[in-house]
């Protein structure tokens, strides 16, 4: 009689486990819409996200800020974090969703659920003024080995260098925008890169004549670039994602996307998403 009892019991047991398992990629958008808050992790990095006067703003911020409010969510509340940190972040529970124009990588993929595409956008380099080692493209880094690269951790140019043959030595890594322009000017490094939207506006930000951003710049010939840039989710956070998804493609047939983007000094013409393009397909290695 007491193993039927037992058995009973651990049979039960095991039913209520599993009912709260099934349901718990449901539980977070439930939770966000009834708090009407939901915490984003941010790289600090202008013009995507980054934090001004104690108040969140950036292209990605303002399309998510638009996306939560269709899905009744009215506060977003930013959490910064190196980019490095971002994607553990998001998997601690740290942030419910990362919002920081993050590339959508198959790497990534493996780790976190992409949201669908929200801007796209090429590569940047910037050296000192003068451009002294006369360098326009990665390859000319990589055909001299004396030449150092600080790249900010967890960015995709640290695999872009490496696959047009910049060696392991020649990259330095830095946890944020202003500390690669530091080495640079510092001659810990001869150039740092990046996407071409940020360094430039973080050059003007810098104000300061010891660096030029290279205007001839030739763009890698590698898998990723252009990159795509959306916001991010935990993989078991499914219903989230998928209504984030459908309030994304309504914000895009309607015009608002374009006009967040252009109000960001991107560019509704070579910043915008094409229809073809779609997460899956870039974690694929499509695009």
């Amino acid at each position: 009689m007491r193993k039927v009892v037992l058995a009973s019991i651990l049979f039960l047991s095991f039913i209520v486990l599993a009912a709260c398992g099934s349901g718990s990629d449901d539980d977070t958008l439930a939770e966000l819409q009834e708090e009407g808050k939901v915490k984003v992790g941010f790289a600090n990095e202008k013009p995507y996200a980054y934090e001004e006067d104690g108040e969140l703003k950036g292209a990605a911020v303002d399309i998510a800020k638009a996306v939560f409010k269709e899905l009744g969510i009215d506060e977003v509340e930013g959490q910064l974090a190196d980019f490095g940190d971002l994607v553990a972040g998001l998997d601690a529970g740290k942030f419910d969703a990362v919002t920081a124009g993050m590339a959508i990588t198959p790497e990534r993929c493996e780790n976190v659920a992409f949201g669908e595409p929200e801007m796209k956008y090429g590569e940047g380099l910037i050296v000192k003024k003068g451009n002294p080692k006369n360098l326009t493209s990665y390859e000319d880094i990589a055909d001299d080995p004396d030449i150092t690269v600080s790249i900010m951790q967890g960015a995709t140019e640290i695999g872009f260098v490496k696959d047009v043959g910049v060696d392991e030595d020649q990259i330095k890594t830095a946890p944020d925008i202003p500390a690669t322009f530091s080495d640079v000017q510092s001659g810990r490094a001869d150039a740092t890169t990046g996407t071409e939207m940020t360094i430039k506006m973080a050059l003007l930000s810098a104000d300061t004549d010891e660096l030029e951003f290279v205007e001839e710049f030739e763009q890698p010939d590698v898998e990723g670039n252009p990159s795509y840039g959306s916001a991010a989710f935990r993989q078991s956070d499914e219903t989230l994602l998928e209504e984030y998804n459908e309030a994304l493609a309504k914000l895009k047939e309607d015009g608002t996307v374009a006009e967040l983007l252009e109000a960001n000094d991107f560019s509704e013409v070579s910043n915008m998403v094409e229809d073809e393009v779609t997460a899956e397909k870039v974690c694929n290695g499509e695009f």
